[in-house]
């Protein structure tokens, strides 16, 4: 059968593929190999796509079915069957095997990557997204290595600190000054009823080791502002944003955009929710959506006007989905969108935004900023009390 394979399809040099090395001129290097394999040694740049897994993955590694691909195993086997089922069966119509395999490429003293690995546990612990092609091993190592920071451990930041710990994120950081209260404990899920008095920052680290012990928490227990929010933000991958007020809304966004750190952000009341990622220099920014604050009667607090306690699940887990989506580099996240959603009639809503050519955060470039001027930040307080 690998021999009729090997008759079918055309073979390829390990020294061709090698002398494509760095840019590969647009053929795509594809290991076919199992897991564990791949993650003793693979050739530098090559995209892993499990010979058993290959009709559903191939098109996330390999979309252009007209473009070269170049395949290979161990030996040169493996590579040759599943060169010819992309060939005869999926309609790709430039494909390769590599001969020799990688024990070739090792034997020319060829280099070779040797990737961090997962742990026995690690592969267990997430192993379903090991499995997604979007994900995989590349992307869990990514979470693995992110740093985000939580705004707020209460409605919002409750479901998406229990998410992304469940997802593997190495570092979380939570922003937090307040205490668990009763009241609390209808929608800020990762407290207890025996933890009422704690700190939430305390709190929200023991949901968060409780479920994922390998989580790095970090903790601020301290009200964000002008004098700390450089500080603190400064070093994270992503920003998730659950405050409840405004003149801390502007000021992360004047502080994200000067750091170019990206601002998943979300905000609730009563039965409605919405939704949008805020790139610095990708999209547009909060103050191109909101130039002013509206007036405090058409935005109550939820203390005031109260909130259905699962929707703040519904839109953290959103959150968290987009922090990923981020990190890993998958799918297309909120940037440029807003997402309404509207729990009783059950509807989300897409609007598309546009940045402000005039936006007074982003339609300056970073490296207009000065030194001096990076941790100046204009009253926010005073900011919004105006507009009200």
């Amino acid at each position: 059968m690998i021999r009729r394979a090997k008759e079918q399809i055309t073979e390829v040099d390990p020294r061709e593929i090698h002398d494509l090395l760095p840019d590969r001129n647009g053929t795509v290097v594809v290991d076919v190999r199992e897991q564990q394999e791949f993650e003793q040694s693979h050739i530098p740049g090559a995209k892993h796509v499990p010979r058993g897994h290959l009709e559903s993955r191939i098109e996330g590694a390999a979309g252009d079915k007209a473009a070269r691909v170049v395949l290979y195993c161990a030996s040169g086997n493996r590579s040759a069957l599943a060169a010819r089922t992309l060939q005869e069966e999926l309609g790709y119509e430039n494909v390769e095997s590599m001969t020799g395999g990688i024990t070739l490429w090792k034997d020319r003293g060829y280099d070779v990557e040797v990737p961090r690995s997962l742990t026995a546990e690690q592969r267990e612990r997430y192993s379903r997204h090991l499995l997604v092609p979007e994900i995989g091993f590349e992307g869990q190592m990514k979470l693995l290595d992110a740093k985000v920071l939580l705004l707020g451990a209460g409605g919002l930041g409750s479901p998406t600190a229990l998410y992304l710990a469940a997802a593997g994120v190495g570092t979380i950081g939570i922003v937090d000054d307040d205490v668990v209260d009763l009241s609390n404990l209808q929608r800020q899920v990762i407290h207890t009823n025996d933890r009422i008095g704690m700190p939430k920052v305390d709190s929200a680290e023991q949901g968060i080791q409780d479920i994922n012990p390998g989580v790095e928490v970090v903790k601020h227990q301290t009200r964000l502002d002008a004098s700390n929010i450089m500080e603190i933000i400064e070093g994270y991958d992503v920003i998730v944003d659950g405050v409840d007020n405004f003149p801390t809304r502007y000021l992360l966004n004047d502080a994200s955009v000067r750091l170019k750190i990206p601002v998943v952000s979300a905000s609730i009341l009563g039965f409605d929710g919405q939704l949008s990622v805020f790139a610095p220099y990708e999209g547009p920014c909060y103050r191109c959506l909101y130039p002013t604050p509206p007036p405090a009667e058409l935005a109550p607090s939820c203390g005031a006007n109260g909130v259905l306690g699962a929707l703040p699940g519904i839109m953290g887990v959103l959150q968290a989905i987009e922090v990923v989506k981020l990190v890993t580099g998958s799918g297309e996240p909120l940037i440029g969108r807003l997402l309404l959603y509207e729990a009783l009639g059950t509807t989300f809503t897409n609007l598309k935004l546009r940045r402000d050519p005039d936006c007074p955060i982003c339609s300056r470039d970073p490296g207009e900023i000065s030194d001096e001027e990076m941790g100046v930040f204009p009253d926010y307080e005073a900011f919004c009390a105006a507009a009200g």
